[in-house]
């Protein structure tokens, strides 16, 4: 049964006149025994769910954990912060494209190693309702906020803040991914300045807006600023370490992870809601795990061959694009392993003996050739001539050679070879003499 989510609404600091506040038990909990625990979930909205609306979140679980929540309604996973110990808190600033729902799924996850826990919230009636705080009087109204610094982030650099706006107010900047905010000094009438020092520790996230407040009494206005991309910033992104990879045969058994990388060395950085996953054409974008960093969709799924097509862009608008396929097997994954240029127990040559074969695409093939003389004691009872590790190409085949040291008619030649490609493996043996004469 369905634990109902506590709503009311209440003051949120000094930031808005109205913020909605609900605390809630898990609908479904899915962490296994040892695995990270979600305890309770808190979500407080300055605005209701309207657009520029400010979400926070405080999620309590199992410490030392990697913290995400994901609505339906918001395309991108909304990473959260430890903060103390077992304690995460993050925020989100609502967009026009976002809709959020009554009684939408809320998935709250905590991801220690291979091992992630979940639990799920509904949003609840109370949220969505929140009345529309009514404008602010003319008088109190920024018009002009401005930053400098937002371009170049790294420790060390200081970014400073200016806003023009009513005198004799509060003033403050929300930097998203930091929990305190920059307290504005007012220099001159109207006009307020700050300024802050980024430190080793702070994960400022850029892909959110920075938010300047102005106060007087209990009435509140905000703007939003949009960091600029990097100058310069001209390459495209790259999509790399995919799982599984081209060509790989995963086993229907257990779901299957499609993963990979964001790489933006030296650019602005992937902005997680450009991001479109298609998988076997169906778009499975709101149900992975999307950060600037790296995406993670996670199902069982049908046997056969599945193509995925992966498109993003970074902040500046660079677009990339990468598509690639896996199978899936019917059964227990198999590899395939067949010699091609030599049957069993057949005669060689002396000199250079090829050996060609076909297995699985991208398939990787151990070889080891032993020499064996017809005669015990001629050059030993046994010596190993071979041994390399080599990798089919896209379409199987493999080929290699060998060379013996020891040329004697009736050598026998005993050769190994194993096919191993997703944690499955294959082997034969062939056997070839060397020729009489």
């Amino acid at each position: 049964m369905k634990t109902q989510l506590r709503n009311h609404v209440t003051a949120l600091f000094l930031l808005a006149p109205i913020a909605a506040t609900f605390t809630a038990l898990p609908v479904t909990a899915l962490a296994q025994p040892a695995t990270p625990e979600v305890r309770s979930l808190e979500v407080t909205s300055d605005n209701g769910v309207n657009p520029g609306s400010r979400l926070r979140f405080k999620m309590e679980g199992t410490p030392r954990a990697q913290a995400s929540v994901r609505i339906r309604g918001i395309q991108a996973s909304i990473p959260l912060r430890e903060v103390e110990r077992g304690v995460y808190v993050g925020r989100y600033t609502v967009t026009r494209s976002d809709r959020i729902e009554e009684g939408a799924p809320i998935r709250a996850s905590l991801r220690h190693g291979n091992r992630t826990g979940m639990a799920s919230y509904t949003v609840p009636p109370g949220l969505t309702s929140v009345a529309v705080a009514p404008p602010p009087p003319a008088q109190l109204r920024i018009e002009r906020f401005q930053a400098t610094g937002l371009e170049r982030v790294e420790p060390g650099t200081e970014l400073r803040f200016m806003i023009d706006g009513m005198p004799g107010a509060v003033a403050v900047v929300d930097l998203p991914g930091i929990d305190n905010n920059v307290r504005m000094r007012e220099v001159s009438p109207g006009h307020y300045e700050g300024s802050y020092t980024i430190r080793r520790a702070d994960n400022l996230n850029l892909s959110a807006p920075v938010v300047a407040s102005l106060r007087a009494g209990d009435r509140v206005v905000t703007a939003n600023l949009a960091p600029p991309p990097p100058a310069g910033d001209n390459r495209p992104p790259v999509i790399g370490n995919l799982s599984p990879r081209e060509g790989d045969t995963v086993n229907a058994a257990g779901p299957t992870v499609v993963s990979g990388n964001f790489e933006d060395r030296g650019g602005s950085g992937v902005d997680p809601a450009s991001v479109r996953i298609l998988l076997s054409g169906r778009n499975v974008t709101p149900e992975a795990q999307v950060t600037p960093q790296s995406f993670t969709f996670r199902a069982a799924l049908p046997p056969g061959r599945h193509t995925v097509d992966v498109t993003a862009k970074d902040r500046a608008g660079n677009a990339v694009r990468r598509s690639w396929s896996f199978d899936v097997a019917a059964g227990p994954a198999t590899v395939p392993l067949q010699i091609l240029s030599h049957s069993n127990n057949a005669q060689v040559d002396g000199g250079v003996t090829h050996v060609r074969g076909r297995t699985a695409p991208l398939a990787s093939v151990n070889v080891k050739v032993h020499a064996v003389p017809p005669v015990v004691g001629q050059f030993g009872v046994a010596q190993q001539v071979f041994s390399q590790t080599i990798q089919a190409d896209p379409n199987g085949h493999f080929e290699f050679s060998f060379t013996s040291p020891f040329p004697v008619p009736g050598t026998r030649y005993e050769v190994s070879l194993v096919a191993s490609k997703a944690d499955v493996t294959s082997e034969t043996r062939l056997v070839l003499y060397q020729r009489q004469g």
